[in-house]
């Protein structure tokens, strides 16, 4: 189904008031925490910067997809059609500023006309906000663990490498 630019944006203006109390929430309850995070970081104009050379789109731009596609992360899923599984959640929707999701067919349309230059800017912009917090951070020592996986050494574990 087609839809124009004013059936998906939607405008949020101020973050919602958060209270700790007994209540039931959605496992998407917490992306609160990450609207503010990325208006803080101002993370999709900063992103807008990455994707400038491409073609843009009117109503799922770049930027737009590539930061449902960190929502989608966050919330746990890899699978583009595990959209389906939040794909009329508010608080996703409010924090991607949308009211309808996209098909994984636009993904997939939009992705592919993704290039090389794109992605070397996204892990620049990547590596700049990693490094502006650890800069503000002013850590004393930084320990970097890179054992994304576990295999066996078969108890002879110094000198291992993969």
């Amino acid at each position: 189904m087609k839809v124009s630019k004013a059936q998906v944006r939607r405008r949020v203006h101020t973050l919602p008031q958060c209270r700790f109390e007994d209540q039931a929430l959605a496992s998407s309850a917490g992306l609160v925490l990450y609207e503010a995070l990325f208006q803080s970081l101002n993370l999709r104009r900063r992103l807008r910067g990455c994707f400038n050379h491409l073609v843009q789109w009117p109503i799922y731009a770049h930027v737009d997809l590539f930061l449902s596609l960190v929502v989608h992360v966050l919330l746990g899923y890899r699978n583009l059609r595990e959209t389906a599984y939040y794909r009329e959640g508010p608080m996703v929707l409010r924090v991607l500023g949308w009211q309808h999701l996209p098909d994984v067919s636009t993904y997939s349309r939009r992705l592919a006309t993704m290039d090389l230059p794109a992605c070397g800017e996204v892990a620049r912009l990547n590596r700049e906000i990693v490094l502006d917090r650890l800069i503000e951070a002013a850590l004393a020592r930084v320990t970097l663990d890179f054992d994304g996986s576990v295999l066996t050494s078969r108890r002879h574990a110094e000198g291992t490498a993969v």
